[in-house]
């Protein structure tokens, strides 16, 4: 392939591969409102456990849904 300019350009183009965006990892991005001792606490946990406040939330989030039960 040439360049219209004259100057000989190797005959492939090369593209490296996009990494995933948010969401197409099988995660979803939320926003929650939270009072602020509840953060605090998250926090001290965090702080702890040396964990994000992120993986936090889904490890506590995974282990509730395991347990609660739906009263009628």
């Amino acid at each position: 392939m040439d360049w219209k300019g004259g100057i000989g350009l190797p005959g492939e183009i090369r593209i490296t591969k996009k990494t995933a965006k948010h969401g197409d990892d099988g995660y979803k991005i939320v926003s929650v409102r939270m009072k602020e001792e509840l953060m605090a606490q998250l926090d001290a946990l965090s702080a702890q456990t040396n964990r994000s406040r992120n993986e936090l939330i889904n490890l506590l989030l995974e282990s509730a849904l395991t347990i609660v039960r739906v009263e009628e």
